[in-house]
């Protein structure tokens, strides 16, 4: 990732209390080969991500299809996501955008907007959301209506 995004990540992780920290985890590209389809590094990629998966944990992928919520709706699945499970993943597509099996294996598909964005502003675009939920939750100022 381009150090913007890294250090934008980073800035919203580090402002997450120690009990809902973040953890990014990402997955090399799958490298390209002549003749390979896309269909065949979406597979590649999907299974190195649900070999990262535990089992019990709330699977999210990112994709513009996906539900969509306010601030206040978001805020609320966040803080139900967190009362009913023990971890959340997010998941965010490579260049190629993730595996239709994936995403119909995810627990739900969530949308940051009808756009497709760039995976680099998506993390930032996620982190962000996910600490304005937490502020949301706690009361924090961050947050202001």
């Amino acid at each position: 990732m381009p150090h913007w995004v890294d250090e934008a990540v980073n800035d919203y992780a580090k402002r997450m209390p120690r009990q809902q920290s973040l953890t990014i985890t990402s997955i090399a590209t799958a490298a390209r080969k002549s003749g390979q389809t896309r269909q065949q590094l979406q597979k590649q990629e999907a299974d190195k991500i649900r070999s990262k998966i535990k089992p019990g944990s709330l699977t999210l992928a990112l994709d513009e299809k996906g539900r969509q919520w306010t601030t206040a709706q978001w805020a609320e699945q966040y803080r139900n996501w967190l009362q009913l499970y023990p971890q959340l993943n997010f998941i965010i597509g490579g260049p190629d955008g993730l595996q239709p099996e994936l995403l119909k294996q995810a627990d739900q598909t969530i949308a940051l907007g009808k756009m497709t964005l760039p995976h680099g502003l998506a993390r930032v675009v996620l982190v962000e959301q996910i600490y304005r939920a937490w502020s949301v939750v706690e009361g924090h100022p961050y947050h202001r209506d």
